[in-house]
């Protein structure tokens, strides 16, 4: 699944028109690159849930057949948040686990890690996530979950920040209703609690793309990259 409806309010002015997933970076949009990533993966089905100009990630995207994928789409009249847009959507989402990726970041960790994590959940009935981390960003330096020998675990300190990039087993989910709007964090930091959450340390290059100066700064990254 990729989460697409958040309305960008940092983003602004460039959100006014334009939904953030569909904004561009090295020639082509965030919500693309992520598409191209989990095709590559061998991930064959795409749910995408929009609220905010959805209509232009639905005309844009299209049905997914150029990558080899089938996409289908999850319309929020109003943004759910993570949690309840994924709640929202577990109806179009055949399999017990599940890939979901931030369409607002970017980074170049294999999505082939997360195929893995998915059916390692499908195996494991005693976990719900598995959570990839990262360094922490200067705009969160204090992190946000802790990890001890592959297991996210509370803590107060020496936290890495949540990737954005995540495997789920639908489960996590069960207290959410269709319709609800509910933030992910509160049912992450439960399960963390109850020792239910994995998780990996991602070293290589990421970024929340949250705001103008962001964007511009991967646009020149990409740009020196040659990708």
């Amino acid at each position: 699944m990729l989460l697409a409806a958040g309305r960008g309010e940092r983003m602004r002015p460039l959100t006014d028109h334009t939904p953030k997933p569909l904004l561009t970076v090295g020639g082509h949009s965030l919500i693309e690159r992520h598409i191209r990533k989990l095709a590559a993966a061998g991930f064959e089905r795409i749910i995408i849930n929009h609220a905010h100009l959805g209509e232009q990630i639905v005309s844009s995207i299209g049905d997914g057949s150029r990558w080899s994928v089938e996409i289908t789409y999850s319309h929020e009249h109003q943004a759910l948040e993570t949690a309840g847009g994924i709640a929202n959507a577990l109806g179009l989402i055949a399999c017990a686990a599940f890939a979901v990726v931030n369409c607002d970041v970017y980074s170049e960790y294999d999505y082939a890690g997360l195929k893995s994590a998915a059916e390692q959940l499908v195996d494991d009935p005693g976990r719900v996530a598995h959570l990839v981390l990262v360094d922490n960003p200067t705009h969160n330096p204090m992190g946000d979950f802790a990890l001890d020998k592959g297991m996210v675990v509370p803590a107060d300190t020496g936290k890495l920040t949540f990737s954005g990039l995540a495997a789920y087993h639908r489960n996590l989910f069960a207290p959410v209703m269709p319709g609800e709007k509910k933030p992910l964090a509160p049912l992450l930091v439960a399960e963390v609690k109850a020792g239910r959450v994995t998780g990996e340390h991602y070293r290589g290059i990421w970024t929340d793309v949250g705001t103008p100066e962001r964007l511009e700064s991967l646009n020149d990254y990409l740009r020196r990259k040659g990708s």
